[in-house]
């Protein structure tokens, strides 16, 4: 890490979807795009575009984190397995599905807070207002960009992106 003492995602440690624990630290060196994720969305078919964009960069680095949450109008109603079979079936999702959490409000998470505040993450303030909210963090661990609900993960602007930092 250039400067250990900035923030990082590298400092959190979150639970896989079988309630594992993670360290993100597992993930240094590479590029991650965060999202938290809902099963009964209609940007749901965005895990298939996850897929391919996972498939496309992840040889050069890319890691997709999927964080199913039930904050937007009950639209995961899954847990655990559920969510994974659910993933891995219909979108055939490759990526790690991490264990459902809260990603606004109170009841956020370590992780979101700090992904959505820029006094946290030194970077950007952007509290996801809907399911497939995307963060981009760098190689270092550093947040650098998102991207709302409605930007497709393959997304010529994602993409690009992604590439700058591969």
């Amino acid at each position: 890490m250039a400067n250990s003492a900035a923030p990082t995602v590298h400092q959190f440690t979150v639970n896989d979807v079988q309630g594992r624990p993670v360290s993100l630290a597992d993930y240094e060196g590479k590029v991650l795009l965060i999202v938290n994720t809902a099963s009964k969305c209609g940007f749901t078919p965005q895990l298939e575009g996850l897929t391919d964009l996972y498939r496309e960069f992840r040889e050069d680095g890319l890691e997709v984190l999927a964080f199913p949450s039930n904050d937007f109008n009950g639209q995961e109603p899954l847990n655990g397995e559920e969510i994974q079979q659910f993933c891995v079936l219909n979108y055939e999702a490759e990526y790690p599905i991490f264990e459902k959490v809260h990603v606004t409000g109170q009841e956020a998470c370590e992780l979101y807070r700090f992904l959505a505040t820029k006094s946290e993450n030194g970077a950007v303030n952007s509290i996801p207002k809907w399911n497939f909210h995307k963060y981009l963090v760098d190689k270092d661990g550093k947040v650098v960009d998102y991207f709302y609900s409605f930007t497709k993960p393959t997304a010529s602007r994602v993409k690009r992106a992604i590439q700058k930092l591969l």
